[in-house]
């Protein structure tokens, strides 16, 4: 797993008018894959395409998993649950995935420096 400055990675989003945003989101697909360890499901590639292809639904869909994931692999790790899942998927529903990207990369990003 790669630690990403979240800072430079929405900067790139937005000045790229979203492109560097797909590719950050094909980042966090793969990386959270490697991070809960878990090799089923949809590969960056298919999670972008089908979100685009069922108008952000199904990326709704794989926030609100990531969030549950990452709430499973806290729990393990013997840190209390933060209820990611929901907050992801409001998060989404009002258009704020950026927000999203960058609380996920940050869960990343506590997991590549250990």
């Amino acid at each position: 797993m790669k630690e990403r400055n979240i800072a430079v990675c929405i900067i790139l989003s937005i000045v790229t008018c979203g492109i560097y945003g797909l590719y950050w989101m094909y980042c966090l697909v793969e990386e959270t894959k490697i991070m809960t360890g878990e090799d089923e499901g949809p590969s960056g590639v298919m999670v972008i395409i089908l979100s685009i292809v069922t108008c952000s639904i199904y990326l709704w869909y794989w926030m609100f998993n990531t969030g549950k994931q990452i709430d499973d692999l806290n729990v393990r790790e013997g840190n209390a649950s933060s209820n990611y899942g929901v907050l992801f998927l409001v998060l989404a529903i009002c258009e704020l995935s950026i927000v999203n990207y960058a609380l996920i990369q940050n869960e990343l990003n506590k997991r590549a420096t250990m």
